[in-house]
């Protein structure tokens, strides 16, 4: 007998079989897929980011077109700025839900820093942005 699932399929990823990637939005993070892409097939993303040791942000302005995005901060500390919201230091067990289209910008990072990042949908385009007013 077929298991339909709500159109997802069972999916595990181990620390110890997976690798960071650099192919990501973000120059200075690496990236592990999670494997729930291709999972939900699209419908939603996760990830674990990670700084790159002695690489710093270029705290550029911008947003994405999503539905949900979620980070939830695992080691280390990030800085990041929200439109209208000012500046969050969210540190190990901090998480945040950024809402659809604000403009925010990572200012700050440990060298040791690893978050979650959950997304929806998978695929999204990211704008840059001008500094909000």
């Amino acid at each position: 007998m077929t298991q339909k699932w709500n159109q997802q399929a069972f999916s595990v990823s181990h620390a110890d079989a997976s690798r960071f990637v650099g192919e990501g939005l973000r120059a200075f993070f690496e990236y592990r897929d999670l494997g729930i892409d291709g999972a939900t097939k699209g419908k939603f993303g996760a990830h674990v980011i990670r700084a790159v040791p002695g690489e710093k942000s270029l705290g550029t302005w911008h947003s994405h077109e999503l539905d949900f995005q979620m980070v939830y901060v695992t080691k280390g500390w990030v800085v990041f700025e929200y439109e209208g919201q000012g500046e969050h230091m969210l540190r190990k067990g901090s998480c945040v839900l950024q809402p659809p289209g604000i403009k925010h910008r990572e200012v700050r990072h440990s060298d040791d820093m690893e978050l979650i990042e959950v997304i929806s949908p998978a695929d999204f385009s990211t704008l840059d942005e001008s500094e909000p007013k």
